[in-house]
């Protein structure tokens, strides 16, 4: 396993769907049982053996600048963005800074505890770069039954990826969580623009594929989802 050492952390967004909780923070600075969602991602990743992190700011970014200063054992660059750039514009800005290896990109907003092996470790046993522009870690819809949003993907026998047909129902949802090659961002728009637009140019040259994870995961994305995972985490 060739593991990388860089992940990018998508902290940038207002945290809307979070109201109230993030009126004066930033969603990454939310806590589920005591500890920031940014800290639950941080630590995750540092476990698997991680220690460089790009870590993009817009809204609040100067709070979640001076609540991670003292972090220690993990080096930590800022990408400041003047504008919102989305989640496929703001890994392209900071591409020069997360060099020209792949990378991992974390959502701020995914909690995710391992099963049998670590899940940022099977990315890194999985991925190839001569077939692959990208490897999205894929949670089971029918276990997620509180992330309301329709599943996103078809996988095939070999984890190729494809959106589903109107008549198809897809079983399996991206968790935020991914092993992306810079070559994916070839010819990328300027601006703001989602990760979606550049896997759909992925799957149509048959090189997005993905893995399903074997452990539990968690979206957290609102003041219910907060309490509804301390809930669950507590039942543990």
């Amino acid at each position: 396993m060739n593991l990388p050492q860089t992940a990018m952390i998508l902290a940038a967004g207002k945290g809307t769907r979070m109201l109230p909780l993030t009126k004066a923070m930033p969603k990454a600075c939310v806590k589920v049982n005591g500890k920031m969602l940014i800290d639950h991602v941080l630590d995750r990743a540092m476990e698997a053996g991680i220690r460089r992190f790009v870590i993009n700011l817009h809204y609040c970014g100067g709070v979640l600048r001076q609540t991670l200063a003292p972090r220690e054992g993990a080096e930590i660059v800022f990408s400041e963005e003047d504008e919102l750039l989305e989640t496929g514009g703001g890994v392209l800005r900071a591409l020069p800074i997360l060099g020209e290896a792949p990378f991992f990109v974390l959502n701020c907003d995914s909690l995710w505890l391992n099963g049998a092996y670590d899940m940022l470790h099977r990315l890194a046993n999985d991925f190839d770069a001569g077939r692959m522009d990208g490897l999205l870690a894929l949670y089971a819809h029918v276990r997620s039954q509180d992330y309301m949003s329709r599943a996103d993907f078809l996988i095939a026998v070999d984890g190729r990826l494809s959106r589903p047909l109107p008549h198809q129902q897809p079983a399996h949802v991206f968790l935020g969580a991914s092993l992306l090659s810079p070559s994916l961002f070839a010819d990328a728009p300027a601006g703001a623009f989602s990760l979606n637009k550049l896997f759909n140019k992925a799957i149509e040259a048959e090189r997005l594929f993905g893995l399903v994870h074997d452990g539990l995961w968690f979206h957290v994305s609102t003041p219910e989802d907060v309490s509804r995972t301390e809930m669950e985490l507590g039942l543990l």
